[in-house]
């Protein structure tokens, strides 16, 4: 079934926020069926709740459109998603939307992924390498010889993973055992002592970290910054995961973190990313209420740099506000 133009998913949405944008079409028929998929990650992770929370405001402000949450295993399959038009808007890390719009076939893009076009800049991803404290681990030297999971193959955390262990002067042959595992499917095996450790990119307060935590005891592995340097790409940036973030982390934690993009495609017109981007901002309580992550979301800090071209329905809103 050919999927409707997004102006069409819009043009209510302008009407019903008060947006004063004109989509230059004609009313839809009554009985018309719009669609907006919202891609976002795995069930266990923040990209979901957010993106279940973003496609609530976006159903809210559309009557009539039929607007979805679509789980996937994330940053690369959401761009590949949305480079062939099979969604609207997505949720992706940046150094995967660098190796999108680079063609990094290595990582899971075939071809340079020229349709992309970024919404907005939305909240870190820390990366957090979590153990089960009986396990010993207590830095990342400790985990050679031991059983850990990186992620989901090819989705973002997995390399994220990559990238810090590469820097850590860590391989996955280092380890006992290496398992290829979303979030919640990676914490049951540590609770099942069939692994002793996960790497898991996400913003702070990881549910399946947090279920973890509560069962058993954990050390929260530090990533120190000279690591961080060594990654050798200017997406991982240093950062600090507070105390008391997962129940018995009685520390803060040094850290590297990669800022998440909201992204679109160039087949999105001006107009419907105009009013994506302002009704997101216009509704960033809601999110928060979703997930604590989407309260680092901060409009001065969404039009920052991004590795592929801002839509210039995107750039429309942010210049309005003085931001561009």
């Amino acid at each position: 079934m050919n999927r409707p133009s997004v102006k069409r998913h819009l043009l209510a949405l302008c009407t019903a926020a008060g947006l004063g944008v004109s989509l230059g079409l004609a009313a839809l028929p009554a009985k018309a069926e719009t669609f907006i998929t919202v891609l976002t990650g795995g069930t266990s992770g923040v990209y979901y709740p957010l993106g279940v929370a973003l496609s609530n405001v976006y159903g809210k402000a559309l009557p009539g459109a039929k607007v979805t949450a679509q789980a996937t295993k994330a940053s690369v399959e959401n761009l590949n998603l949305l480079q062939a038009g099979r969604g609207e808007i997505g949720f992706t890390l940046g150094d995967s939307l660098s190796d999108a719009w680079k063609g990094n076939e290595e990582v899971g893009f075939k071809q340079k992924l020229d349709k992309l076009r970024t919404i907005a800049a939305i909240y870190p991803n820390y990366i957090q390498v979590v153990a089960a404290k009986e396990s010993g681990i207590k830095t990342l030297a400790d985990l050679k010889g031991k059983r850990v999971s990186v992620g989901a193959p090819k989705s973002g955390t997995e390399l994220n993973a990559r990238a810090i262990f590469n820097a850590a002067g860590l391989a996955y042959k280092d380890f006992a055992k290496t398992e290829y595992l979303p979030f919640g499917e990676s914490v049951d095996l540590i609770k099942n002592r069939q692994l002793d450790a996960t790497l898991i990119s996400a913003g702070l307060g990881v549910a399946a970290i947090k279920d973890l935590s509560s069962s058993q005891e954990i050390t929260v592995v530090s990533i120190p910054a000279d690591v961080v340097q060594k990654v050798g790409d200017a997406a991982y940036i240093t950062e600090t995961i507070p105390a008391g973030t997962y129940p018995g982390q009685d520390a803060a934690v040094p850290t590297a973190a990669v800022r998440n993009l909201l992204v679109s495609h160039s087949g999105v017109s001006d107009d419907a990313a105009y009013a994506m981007t302002k009704t997101l901002f216009e509704n960033l309580d809601a999110l928060a209420a979703a997930h604590v992550a989407a309260k680092q979301i901060k409009l001065d800090k969404s039009a920052t740099q991004s590795p592929v071209p801002f839509h210039p329905g995107a750039v429309k809103y942010y210049k309005e506000k003085g931001l561009m």
